[in-house]
């Protein structure tokens, strides 16, 4: 198709009398968004070519739209600060090349505004599935990819507009506190003195862990002290500042400390190391999260490690049977965690001394 008038520049008008379609169908191809407006790629495909024909200047974004295979395969999480999201990155990366994609990680530093800009972009580069991890809420990210088609799975937080994949942080954390509470009883403390420590209220990782907690004193017949349970979020900063609260009422460190993650076991390891050495030792530590520091740590903690093998695997399964026009319940996989090594690991046993 040539121009009828050489010496014009051609229109959005053109391209829409040529093609057929709406002005306003022309303007979002051309401006990379047709793709969240639920345009045909067929009908995208003709507007490009046409415009194309005409001689219409088509900005990058619109160009860089090929409508078949992207070849990239996205994720967003929080942070890269701790060896799960680090391991769920890198995995992540593993899986996506065997596959034959390009994985495209970004951390978002848990702002909602971040998380949407940068689905936002993703989508728009057509990337082949997208894994959202971390994300308090992700009903609006997992929206603007169903209504691009593209696949997306939700990881360790889960979601009711999207499958997830989660950790079973329940079983988890009753395992964990029962290792604690045993513990604390061996050494001749009430396991009444045992605190749960971090997370955020409300936020369903924690919400499950503080459950499976309960659950190991409830299926012990006891209960946990009143203030057994305090949420501060996950940084180091707000556990120290918890911790020498409660050292300046009771005059030493809690019996048994169940700490949250290990970004707050972290500001234990920082408030611990200002005390006398045998402060250490006065106290039974877990953290729900692994990193083989712990190991050489001169206390010991027990630790609880998620299954970031697993995790992944499960997620790629559910990607490949994602279907953006299923009805009902999307599914929700609960991964096991465990004290030894996963998924065929050679990593020495997580419970440390």
């Amino acid at each position: 198709m040539a121009r009828s008038n050489p010496g014009r520049k051609s229109t959005i008008y053109d391209i829409a009398k040529a093609t057929g379609s709406s002005t306003a169908a022309v303007s979002m191809v051309l401006n990379g968004t047709w793709a969240r407006y639920r345009i045909k790629e067929e009908t995208a495909n003709r507007i490009l070519a046409s415009a194309q024909q005409l001689g219409y200047n088509v900005n990058m974004k619109a160009r860089g739209l090929r409508l078949s295979r992207s070849g990239l395969a996205g994720m967003i999480l929080p942070h890269y600060r701790n060896r799960f999201f680090a391991g769920l990155a890198e995995t992540f990366e593993d899986h996506a090349r065997s596959r034959g994609l390009c994985p495209i990680v970004v951390s978002t530093q848990r702002d909602p505004s971040v998380e949407v800009s940068v689905t936002e972009t993703l989508v728009s580069q057509r990337v082949e599935l997208l894994f959202i991890a971390g994300v308090l809420d992700p009903t609006p990210l997992n929206a603007m990819c169903s209504a691009a088609g593209v696949p997306c799975i939700n990881v360790d937080l889960p979601g009711e507009a999207a499958p997830s994949v989660v950790s079973d942080n329940r079983g988890g954390a009753r395992a964990l506190t029962d290792v604690l509470i045993d513990k604390m009883r061996a050494r001749g403390d009430a396991p009444e003195g045992l605190i749960f420590l971090g997370g955020v209220a409300n936020e369903y990782a924690t919400e499950m862990r503080i459950a499976g907690f309960r659950d190991a004193f409830e299926g012990r017949q006891i209960q946990p002290a009143s203030d057994a349970v305090e949420c501060f979020g996950y940084d180091a900063s707000s556990a120290r500042q918890a911790l020498a609260r409660r050292y300046e009422r009771a005059g030493r460190l809690p019996a048994g400390l169940l700490m949250n993650s290990i970004t707050a076991f972290e500001g234990l390891v920082q408030f611990a190391s200002r005390l006398p050495r045998d402060a250490w030792q006065s106290t039974v530590v877990g953290c729900f999260d692994w990193d083989p520091f712990g190991a050489h740590l001169p206390f010991e903690v027990t630790m609880m490690r998620q299954d970031v093998e697993k995790i992944i695997s499960e997620a790629f399964a559910l990607a490949d049977t994602y279907d953006a026009n299923a009805t009902g319940a999307n599914p929700l996989v609960i991964v096991p965690t465990g004290f030894g090594p996963m998924s065929g690991e050679d990593d020495p046993a997580i419970e440390t001394a």
